[in-house]
């Protein structure tokens, strides 16, 4: 045996040499290796529960790094509201999501987490940072360029904070403006909105040409991950109700409500958020013919499918009825991240005894995992899984702000301009001796960038963040002798004795967000009404009409000289003194119907007995009283 001795030893160290070589070097950490295989390597060495960690996303204010350490979580949220603290600097904001990135990189394999936000219409929950308008607003500009530029302001503005991946945009198709969540959409019509998800290669760079069809792109650290949502038809509910039912054939599905996803998945769309709401009744989180057969299978979508809030709670009426039975339907109809805000423990104990079990097969566990991973490591998060602060300077910049300032401008609709045609009330003359600003959101920031913005539900008054009011615009524009005069809620003997040049009247919604904006009558909010009344029945006024979505408006439309469609602006309100005073003209077109009456609804374009106030397409335009 001793002639051996010498062989077997040097055998048994290549044996040690090769063990210890492979521990040292992990194929899914060498960026060099093909993606593929980075996914492959990483996927063997995974445990189940390391897995089942990757599939949760929790909120922020149940997060830590110890517990991402601990369940390896592999994704965190701050939901509407959710900061590190009032007013938190973007430093604030890097600080928090690098501690709860550490703990992701303290774990046995090191898997980064991917941090998500609702920047829907700018980075809208960060205190400075540029809030542009509402996609109401932007579907009336019909100017994908205009708007991938937003995608690229956006994009450096998540990313100041430290923030890699955003749930927007949300293109859904609204068909009844009584839907809470009508602002979040581009238009009635399906063709706006898909030439508005040019916002995602603005958020996420332009796709290679050569890449292969759905496959998640992001084109490095000044980009963030962008979220198509919702999927699909959460814009079509009976009566608008939001979460409800949409009762719609295949055929119209497909021809409406689902073009604009065919186009984001060809644009490298990274994740597609699952709508809450049905198809036919059947809840959209357990619809397996759609979200894997369809958007999987058929539109070969390679990103991963997310979950809403607490969505597969919601498959059983009342929610969270039964839990396992939510677990294993939301799994196997193809959600590959489920968004678990609190009870992320129920979930994983739940999904990790029916994957022991074989009740989920291990094949649709990998198969999610496997989507998450190319997500990561197509974003460059495991070769830079920490932000610094070299983009810190990017949050409200001046630029955004300018940007803002031209979607404004571009968004407004101008419905009356005179009495008559041939005597035209707008431009406004910047000189004159006195004028009269009147209504509830003349000088209130919080109406002007509604729901989404800072608070879930939004919030009413100027103190929420950093912006310029419709009030404070006027004031900029006008003539150095023009003395302004503002009464919020003047009555007439007030406006006929001051004798006015002209009166600015700006009424409209409060804030709201989802379902708490539900509405089947769609009103102005008091004292609005009396307010366009008391002034515009004593002196020549233009009435400014803040609001998420069209509103009842026919019955006092005579009573004003003309009429202005600003939607929800957002934080850049000189982009409507702009066109009040003639420094720019009105182009903007509508992009929904706006009806008579409620009892027409729902009513878009193309219906037949279409009869509304002003159609689809409808828009005044006036010309600019000096160049720009």
């Amino acid at each position: 045996m001793a002639r051996f001795s010498i062989p077997i030893m040097r055998f048994v160290f290549l044996c040690f040499w090769a063990a210890s070589t492979e521990a040292v070097y992990m194929k899914y950490k060498d960026p060099k290796q093909p993606l593929g295989v980075r996914i492959k390597d990483l996927i063997w060495r995974m445990t189940l529960e390391e897995k089942i960690g990757q599939m949760m996303q929790i909120e922020r204010g149940f997060a830590s790094a110890d517990v991402i350490r601990k369940y390896y979580i592999g994704s965190v949220l701050s939901g509407g509201g959710s900061v590190p603290a009032p007013k938190a600097s973007a430093e604030a904001w890097v600080d928090m999501v690098n501690e709860f990135q550490r703990g992701a990189l303290s774990t046995r394999l090191g898997i980064p987490m991917i941090y998500g936000i609702d920047a829907v219409h700018g980075h809208n929950n960060v205190y400075k940072a540029t809030i542009f308008p509402h996609n109401v607003g932007l579907g009336v500009t019909r100017d994908p360029v205009l708007v991938k530029k937003i995608g690229v302001a956006t994009a450096l503005e998540v990313r100041a904070t430290g923030i890699p991946y955003a749930f927007a945009p949300c293109i859904a198709v609204c068909r009844d403006p009584r839907w809470g969540r009508c602002y979040e959409s581009y238009s009635e019509d399906h063709k706006i909105v898909q030439a508005m998800t040019e916002i995602i290669p603005g958020l996420q760079g332009d796709i290679p040409a050569n890449s292969r069809k759905g496959i998640p792109f992001v084109s490095g650290m000044t980009k963030i991950a962008a979220c198509a949502k919702h999927f699909v038809g959460d814009g079509g509910t009976i009566k608008g109700i939001d979460e409800n039912n949409t009762v719609i054939d295949l055929h119209g599905l497909l021809s409406v409500h689902m073009p604009a996803y065919i186009d984001s998945i060809r644009k490298g769309v990274s994740t597609v958020m699952v709508s809450y709401s049905s198809w036919n009744g059947k809840k959209m989180h357990a619809n397996h013919d759609l979200v894997t057969g369809f958007l999987k299978d058929k539109l070969k979508f390679r990103g991963f499918v997310i979950s809403d809030w607490l969505g597969i709670d919601k498959i059983t009426s009342p929610p969270h009825a039964n839990y396992s039975y939510s677990v294993q339907a939301g799994i196997l109809t193809g959600i590959d991240m489920v968004m678990v805000p609190q009870d992320f423990v129920e979930f994983l104990n739940d999904l990790t005894f029916q994957a022991k079990n074989k009740i989920i097969p291990m094949s649709r566990i990998d198969d999610a995992v496997k989507r998450i991973l190319r997500v990561k490591f197509m974003m460059g998060l495991f070769e830079k899984p920490l932000a610094d602060l070299s983009l810190v300077n990017q949050l409200g910049s001046q630029e955004h702000r300018e940007l803002a300032r031209e979607a404004v401008r571009k968004s407004l609709v101008l419905l009356k301009n005179g009495k008559t045609i041939a005597n035209p009330l707008l431009p406004l003359p910047k000189k004159a001796s006195k004028i009269l600003v009147a209504g509830s959101h003349a000088d209130n920031l919080g109406y002007q960038c509604g729901g989404w913005t800072i608070e879930w539900q939004g919030l009413g008054g100027n103190d929420l963040t950093i912006g310029t009011t419709i009030l404070t615009a006027i004031n900029n524009n006008v003539d150095p002798s023009t003395r302004v005069v503002y009464n919020e809620n003047p009555d007439v003997e007030f406006v006929k004795s001051n004798k006015f040049s002209y009166a600015i009247v700006v009424v409209g919604e409060h804030a709201y967000s989802e379902m708490y904006g539900d509405s089947q009558n769609l009103t102005i909010a008091k004292p609005g009404v009396s307010t366009i009344h008391n002034v515009c029945g004593a002196v020549q006024c233009v009435v400014i009409i803040v609001s998420g979505r069209p509103v009842v408006i026919e019955p006092h439309l005579a009573t004003m000289d003309a009429l202005v469609a600003a939607w929800l602006p957002g934080t850049e309100g000189q982009g409507i003194a702009d066109l009040l005073f003639g420094d720019y003209g009105f182009t903007g077109k509508l992009a929904r119907t706006w009806f008579k009456t409620v009892d027409q609804l729902p009513m878009n374009v193309g219906d037949p007995h279409y009869d509304p106030l002003f159609p689809f397409g409808f828009g005044l335009m006036t010309k600019p009283l000096r160049d720009n």
